[in-house]
């Protein structure tokens, strides 16, 4: 029986020699144990052979966390993003010069020994119990390796982590059991691949690859002597012998490791000593992990594709399944980013708004039809200093975008007028659109209740002369905001929440869309993205199609791995699309929108801005791309655009036609230089007699004019709208109608194609707060 020390116990060597007593009849030897002479860690249940027999058999080894490349739509790299900067390479892919040395410092007789190192524990059991404390382990590089797969498995789990590293009698004993299975499945060769894959190197590299790139910008295979012995020489503490922050105290260590080398006669003494003589000279490659690293300002198309992998339930079920995929990475990831319609984005940006400037742009492009997500740029970039956000203003905020998103002013009107057109109301509607008048009151909702305006709130059109009656087109063209107001009274408030649904266009926050008169003129907060993409319906002819921003993924062993696909389908018919794109011609033609216009396709678009000029908005589309511009305050404060200097212009007033609209035509054209021309489905809006009501109404009826090809009569403008005048028809007005600024007076029937009638009784209530007027100033 062991002599016991007085109140104290067994003394360390003689736990050391109990519980090796222990490990041989239970047919094992314990090795890479450094006990405390204190036995502070002490020999409970795991230290028995029932608790080693306790043990799962099986080490379940995760797969290495490795770096994941983002590539655009050509397959050039936008990224590259880790948990844990790891790149896996094959034993034959590391320099002999590498394996020796490693083999050399931290395990010598690792070919000669199993799962344990019987020498070396006693050699370390006697070395520490002469010292009273744990001056010397004895872990082999199997049971090194063990231990890195527990951390490995642990991931960002701090707990876990602790646990894995803990110096714990049960760990020990659970990383022994562990090795032997190692060895006996692996093998040592794949044993040393697998450690020099997976152990840190400090400086963010994990594994001996990685580390390679970091410290001397060269693959492993190509590490010389004095190279690999200084790697070596990092793992027992990284942070210790790091050799960027403490050369002098690396160059030590790597000459220990190149004298162990010589001991061991993996290396001459001569070739020792050359080696030793030569100064620690680094070629460092410093780390560059995530979206920050993105090119092309990319960074916030980054960073919506990892949002898109994190919320996408084709990735796993839960956000911790998918973010535990990510994390792991290994993924090669090819997106929709389309490069030259990323580079027009940037390049228009940076003609127009300034990263300093007070105020901020971003700009939106997504293809019609495929919901692929081309381009996705702002002024202020991704970054974390002076005039950078890490807030990407393009999207909804569960996508990293800001709180609320931004009112969206009149490009919500075509909304409105879809959902008319939907459900059978001409496109030559009049309406008598005065000057200013209340919100309309009760409009009924889609739950059966009624929006009544309790407060006599009010909306006016932009300009004093913008009195009615107005038709449409005109209305559409000219952003007449009370045109929309008797647009919803007439129709109710639940067929325009349906279309909006329909088209995606929901708040960025994440909250019901408000069913109120106030979204007539976009009252609404949302994201550019979001308007890019409902706006891309009208060029798809009344398809909607989800937006995509990835296009395959690859793990890292070259499997396909499921990737979610765009939904389409039908939000409106055929016919009220093309109607919608004749309008909206007609506002990039002669409109607000006239200076957005592309003068060599076909192009059509909404301009919006909104109260106190907080934002300004231009969204538009070809047949093959819709885009959405925004520019405004991107931060908590506020900012009126008025009196503004923006990209170094000076600026009386900002509408979404004066610097949205320019931005926008300068993006969409590079995006589109080279590609097909392709044109809109159109329809023949006859213009209807109209007159003047107060002191200004639409203009008198004309013959329209044509794009080449299209019907339809012609007054030799060119790049005119469609259409022609509506033969035969009449328009009459009742008397009592003024158009004046009141509103007051009751509307009679439209005649001819006008088709419906105006309401019958003065329309009371509506609020102000947003302008969505006229935007070509």
């Amino acid at each position: 029986m062991g002599k016991k020390r007085s109140g104290r116990g067994l003394t360390g060597s003689q736990q050391a020699a109990k519980f090796l007593g222990v490990s041989v009849l239970s047919g094992v030897v314990l090795a890479g144990m450094a006990i405390p002479a204190a036995g502070a860690l002490g020999l409970a249940a795991k230290g028995t052979v029932e608790g080693f027999d306790e043990i799962p058999a099986n080490l379940k080894t995760p797969p290495l966390s490795q770096r994941t490349t983002i590539l655009d739509a050509e397959g050039g790299l936008i990224a590259t993003v880790y948990s844990r900067d790891r790149q896996v390479v094959p034993l034959t892919a590391i320099s002999p010069y590498m394996q020796k040395a490693i083999v050399a410092i931290e395990d010598s007789r690792f070919y000669e020994h199993g799962a344990v190192d019987l020498k070396g524990i006693l050699r370390a059991v006697n070395r520490n119990a002469q010292e009273g404390g744990a001056a010397q382990g004895a872990s082999t590089l199997t049971q090194q390796y063990v231990k890195n797969v527990f951390v490995e498995e642990a991931g960002d789990d701090e707990t876990k982590v602790r646990e894995a590293q803990e110096k714990s009698l049960g760990r020990k004993i659970r990383e022994l059991k562990y090795a032997i299975q190692v060895e006996e499945e692996l093998g040592k060769k794949k044993i040393l691949e697998n450690y020099l894959n997976i152990t840190y190197f400090g400086q963010q590299a994990y594994g001996i690859e990685s580390a390679a790139q970091r410290y001397f910008s060269k693959p492993a295979k190509d590490l010389a002597l004095e190279e690999s012995a200084l790697l070596a020489g990092v793992v027992q503490s990284p942070s210790r012998y790091d050799p960027v922050n403490d050369a002098q105290e690396a160059m030590k260590r790597r000459n220990i490791v190149l004298q162990r080398m010589a001991d061991t006669r993996d290396i001459s003494q001569a070739e020792a000593e050359a080696a030793k003589a030569k100064p620690v000279t680094l070629k460092v490659t410093r780390p560059k992990n995530g979206c920050i690293t993105a090119v092309k300002g990319a960074g916030f198309f980054c960073d919506y594709v990892r949002n898109s992998f994190l919320t996408d339930p084709v990735f796993g079920k839960t956000r911790e399944e998918r973010a535990k995929v990510w994390n792991k990475g290994g993924l090669t990831v090819r997106t929709t980013l389309d490069p030259q319609s990323q580079d027009a984005a940037n390049e228009s940006i940076k003609d127009h708004v300034y990263q300093e400037d007070s105020i901020a742009t971003a700009v939106t492009m997504v293809q019609p039809g495929t919901g692929r997500v081309l381009a996705m740029g702002q002024s202020k970039p991704y970054g974390f200093g002076k005039n950078e956000t890490q807030i990407n203003y393009s999207v909804d905020k569960r996508m990293g975008g800001s709180n609320f998103g931004f009112q969206v002013g009149s490009t919500f009107k075509p909304f409105i007028a879809a959902a008319a057109l939907e459900r059978g109301m001409p496109p030559t509607k009049v309406y008598q659109a005065p000057n200013k008048m209340d919100y309309p009151s009760p409009i009924p909702r889609c739950d059966g209740s009624q929006y009544v305006n309790t407060r006599s709130e009010a909306a006016e059109n932009e300009t004093e002369d913008e009195i009615g009656p107005y038709a449409l087109r005109t209305a559409m063209e000219k952003s007449i905001n009370t045109y929309f107001v008797e647009m919803i009274s007439e129709i109710g408030l639940c067929p325009v929440t349906e279309m909006a649904q329909k088209l995606g266009v929901v708040p960025a926050s994440g909250a019901k869309l408000a069913d109120g008169p106030a979204i007539a003129l976009g009252s609404e907060e949302m994201s550019p993205l979001t308007m890019a993409n409902a706006y891309a319906t009208f060029a798809n002819r009344g398809v909607y199609c989800t937006p995509v921003a990835i296009e395959s993924i690859t793990d890292p062993h070259g499997k396909a791995l499921a990737v979610p696909k765009t939904k389409c389908e039908r939000a409106m018919s055929q016919t009220t699309a093309d109607t919608v794109n004749t309008l909206l011609l007609g506002v990039v033609d002669s409109g607000t929108g006239e200076r957005a216009g592309l003068s060599n396709r076909d192009s059509a678009g909404k301009t919006g801005t909104t109260d106190n000029r907080y934002n300004a908005w231009f969204v538009g589309y070809t047949p093959n791309i819709s885009s959405a511009v925004w520019v405004g305050s991107g931060g908590a404060k506020k900012i009126t655009m008025e009196n503004i200097t923006i990209g170094g212009r000076g600026y009386d007033k900002v509408f979404g036609g004066g610097l949205p609209g320019p931005i926008w035509k300068d993006a969409v054209s590079g995006a589109l230089s080279g590609r097909e021309v392709l044109t809109f489905n159109t329809v023949h809006i006859a213009e209807p007699n109209v007159p003047a009501g107060g002191s200004r109404g639409t203009k008198p009826p004309t013959t329209s004019p044509n794009r080449p090809g299209k019907p339809g009569g012609g007054d030799n403008k060119p790049g005119g709208r469609p259409g022609g005048q509506n033969a035969g028809q009449t328009a009459g007005q009742t008397a009592g109608q003024t158009g004046g600024a009141t509103g007051g007076a009751t509307g009679g029937a439209t005649g001819g194609a006008t088709g419906g009638g105006q309401p019958g009784n003065p329309i009371p209530g509506f609020p102000g707060g947003v302008i969505g007027g006229r935007d070509d100033q």
